[in-house]
């Protein structure tokens, strides 16, 4: 299975939402893998964990059975917004 994988950021007050989104390539669908917080202060040490969480997330679970598909990004980062109860 191949997937893309499609970074999209929020601005949220005074700090960085970034969805860690993917494109089923098979299907042309959409899923939200995680989403990371970057508050003003971000640090390397903090932007490193955030990539190993991602590449980790990714190989122990293949993220089209981690989160629900949508058509659109839009629709499966709302998804991901009301399942997490934030925006």
């Amino acid at each position: 299975m191949l997937y893309k994988a499609i970074d999209v950021w929020r601005r949220d007050g005074d700090r960085a939402k970034r969805y860690r989104c993917f494109e089923v390539i098979s299907t042309g669908r959409f899923c939200v893998q995680s989403a990371d917080f970057y508050p003003i202060s971000n640090d390397t040490p903090q932007r490193e964990f955030h990539e190993r969480q991602f590449v980790e997330l990714f190989l122990s679970q293949p993220p089209d059975e981690r989160s629900t598909t949508f058509d659109s990004l839009a629709d499966a980062i709302a998804h991901h917004d009301r399942e997490f109860g934030n925006g």
